[in-house]
């Protein structure tokens, strides 16, 4: 796994990080999908699977070195440099377009997990009566997902950890958004949305030397309920990342196979054209949570309309999707040529 890369390959890594940040970020789309496609899935896993007892030990001795040539720590570490870019730039940009051109948006990601369904499926030459049922299974699963409506919000500490152990499943299981699940669980707008943006205005105020933000009890709930989150997001994509480790090598035709179906299950939840539905009282009022967001309750899946200029815009980003990971696919291709 720690194969030299050029300045190049790091750099495209970290764009690819960028690029796991942001679909994470969506609700529908996974990490995951991005590490399969841009080939270095099967890399990611068995580097976090190398955060072990023996890794700590490393740590622990003062063996800094060591410890980053046997958990492939360069891999990891521009990857997750990426990622933490991602968080406060590109998914700000995301948070801004998704509010202003929200159908776009989704059409974009829908052409891109078609794009990946093509992706995974055209090289897989494996399918017997266990790998279609598998793969069928997979897709049930991400139909249902697709339908289930949301809780609501919960900030107990205890639950926090356990929505950032669940959520991460995102970055390991292509085709499980753990933004989604997250919007199940009634969490997305307090560990994704408010969270991110008080670590950013906190960061911001220290680097100005404004250390008001202390005596901010709200500020600092929030910042504690982040600090959680990630200690339970760390912890769930050491765990999955091992016993995703041990399934791959074991039944890689059969995980390709669910993967596949799942994915194309998950079409459902970034269909592009659906109408939010809000919680409302009796009298037809939209509800707020405790931090003043509306609640959603579930999606309006409806068909587009083609006799308007919107529709023909949003297939354009459809196929613009779509062309992104077929882009991605001759890269890789080309870069294979190339070694």
């Amino acid at each position: 796994m720690n194969t030299p890369r050029t300045v190049k390959d790091q750099f495209l890594l970290v764009l690819k990080g960028l690029f796991m940040g942001a679909a994470n970020k969506v609700p529908g789309v996974s990490g995951g999908i991005v590490a399969f496609v841009g080939g270095f899935y099967e890399e990611f896993i068995y580097s976090l699977q190398k955060i072990n007892l023996k890794a700590l030990k490393l740590i622990l001795n003062g063996r800094f070195r060591s410890f980053a040539q046997y958990t492939n720590g360069r891999f990891l570490g521009l990857l997750i440099f990426g990622m933490l870019i991602s968080y406060f730039s590109i998914s700000k940009v995301l948070d801004y377009f998704l509010e202003k051109k929200e159908l776009y948006v989704w059409s974009a990601f829908f052409g891109m997990i078609l794009g990946s369904i093509y992706y995974i499926a055209k090289d897989f030459k494996y399918w017997n009566k266990k790998t279609i049922i598998t793969g069928i299974i997979g897709l049930f699963i991400g139909i249902s997902l697709s339908f289930l409506s949301p809780a609501k919000e919960n900030d107990n500490l205890i639950f926090i950890f356990i929505c950032g152990m669940i959520s991460v499943s995102g970055m390991t299981l292509p085709g499980l958004s753990g933004s989604f699940i997250l919007i199940l669980l009634g969490n997305y707008v307090l560990l994704l949305v408010d969270s991110v943006n008080a670590l950013y205005d906190t960061m911001f105020e220290i680097f100005s030397g404004n250390f008001r933000f202390i005596e901010n009890p709200k500020r600092m709930k929030t910042l504690t309920i982040l600090a959680v989150f990630t200690s339970g997001s760390a912890a769930g994509l050491v765990t999955l990342s091992h016993l995703l480790s041990f399934v791959l090598k074991r039944f890689k035709h059969t995980t390709t196979a669910i993967i596949i179906g799942f994915i194309t299950g998950s079409l459902g939840v970034v269909w592009p054209w659906k109408k939010t539905i809000y919680k409302t009282n009796s009298l037809g009022q939209t509800l707020a949570d405790s931090n003043g967001k509306d609640i959603i309750v579930n999606y309006e899946r409806y068909f587009p309309n083609f006799e308007v200029s919107e529709t023909w815009n949003a297939i354009f980003f459809v196929i613009l999707g779509i062309c992104v990971l077929l882009g991605i696919d001759w890269y890789g291709k080309k870069r294979k040529e190339n070694l």
